[in-house]
């Protein structure tokens, strides 16, 4: 017999009616059931204060799981509600970089309330994160790994995996260090396994293939993962220290927030650093307002060049149909262009350098785009108008196409050169440019082979 599993707005109105009835055995076996992502959803969809209520319900170990889930203003009403003696546990309960990612997000007079509750391991920890600058991997990273040294056995080895691994964010693979912290290599725990008891663990480790500095870009370490097909990296100091690992789930949501924030830029949008359904009507205008401003005085230039060849439109009333047709093309043209080149410079399939090569590249594809559409346009233009007005259409075509796709291929290779993220190259300021020189070259043709 099939059962159908309730919908998560469904276990949120059975919770709430239970919370009405005090009925608490009973949100506790209800609450049992799920996994550790769906009653987060389910607490961020119920409301003071019985979000609070069904986060103490929780196991312990649980609870401590389910607050890690959580987004950052879940966090600050579930801290705003517990007891000092409540959070002292949670946040000791909390894994190095979950704690450093939530002290990241409060204000400064909390996260200072909430220093002072630590014990000095756990504050010195996360002192330490908080030092390293923001989107680095210093900030990503976790001291909750196991170590061990060349010199043991592999039997030694092991029994201080048994006795440290518990808290470890993984053990796939331990790191051997010497007495000063000096990162030597790794060793995967299946070649531990595998190998003699009285082999020693120099001679079984391997040598350390890809590792990350502090101080890198959160992205190296997504990069540096996915080519080495890894779950953790190492995070050394310029030393050479091992100072921590960032796994997979830590680089799982950087990715995320890195797909987001490029979405957002692509379409002239700045990143929101919050979920949509957090942001007030004044936020989301203020993330909006600035790139439309900036747009509207480009496309003021394209309105000029339309009334500086005002007679030129009189006189061949034709030439007006094209317009739309004509810019239209080359701003999806640049489009495609610039997509494409984000793409390559974000995931280092192309550099900076190989601008030359890529520009030739791009011209040789633009102007096969642009004689296949420019023969299309002739017809077009001698059915709209005759024959002259279908060269014009073609030949505008050809060009505005050839001309689009270099914009959009370049821009991206700018703002990299500059300093700036290659995604600020979006789909609307490379159609707002491509518009201006569309209608350039339109009428330039068109005031030439027209005589008018």
């Amino acid at each position: 017999m099939h059962v159908e599993t309730p919908t998560m707005e469904e276990l949120r109105e059975q919770v709430r009616a239970l919370v009405e009835e005090h009925d608490w055995l009973a949100v506790r076996h209800l609450l049992a059931e799920m996994s550790v992502p769906e009653v987060a959803d389910l607490l961020e969809g119920v409301e003071m204060p019985e979000r609070l209520l069904v986060f103490r319900l929780l196991p312990r170990d649980f609870s401590d799981d389910v607050f890690s889930y959580l987004d950052g203003p879940d966090q600050d009403v579930i801290l705003g509600g517990l007891t000092d003696r409540e959070t002292r546990r949670l946040l000791a309960s909390m894994a190095p970089d979950d704690r450093t990612e939530l002290f990241e997000e409060l204000p400064g007079e909390i996260t200072q309330k909430l220093l002072n509750l630590l014990d000095a391991d756990d504050l010195a920890e996360v002192r330490q994160l908080l030092g390293y600058p923001e989107e680095s991997v210093g900030r990503l990273a976790t001291t909750d790994y196991v170590a061990i040294r060349p010199q043991w056995t592999v039997a030694h080895a092991l029994e201080h995996i048994r006795q440290r691994g518990r808290d470890s964010e993984t053990i796939d693979v331990v790191y051997v260090t010497d007495r000063s912290w000096h990162l030597e290599g790794v060793c995967e725990l299946r070649r531990l396994i595998l190998a003699e008891p009285e082999h020693l663990v120099g001679d079984v480790m391997e040598p350390v293939h890809a590792s990350v500095t502090a101080f890198d870009d959160q992205e190296e370490a997504v990069r540096e993962m996915q080519r080495h097909d890894t779950v953790a990296l190492p995070v050394v100091d310029s030393a050479g220290v091992l100072i921590g690992i960032v796994t997979a789930d830590d680089v799982f949501d950087v990715l995320e927030e890195e797909v987001t924030e490029d979405m957002h830029r692509t379409a002239s949008v700045q990143p929101l650093r919050q979920s949509y359904r957090r942001l007030s009507i004044l936020d989301l205008y203020g993330k909006r307002i600035g790139w439309l401003g900036i747009l509207l005085f480009v496309n003021l230039i394209s309105s000029g060049i339309i009334h500086a060849y005002e007679q030129t439109l009189q006189a061949a009333i034709a030439l007006a149909f094209f317009i739309p047709l004509l810019i239209a093309t080359g701003g999806n043209t640049g489009s495609q262009s610039a997509m494409m080149m984000v793409r390559a410079l974000v995931t280092d399939d192309i550099a900076l350098g190989q601008w030359a090569g890529t520009f030739v590249k791009e011209l040789g594809v633009g102007f096969m785009l642009g004689g296949t559409l420019a023969a299309g346009s002739f017809f077009l233009g001698l059915f709209r108008g005759d024959f002259m007005i279908g060269v014009v259409v073609a030949l505008s075509m050809a060009a505005i196409v050839i001309v689009s796709n270099l914009i959009g291929m370049s821009l991206p290779f700018i703002f990299t050169r500059v300093g700036q993220d290659p995604t600020v190259a979006s789909s609307p300021l490379i159609t707002s440019i491509a518009d201006a020189a569309g209608l350039t070259i339109y009428f330039f043709f068109a005031s030439r082979l027209l005589s008018l």
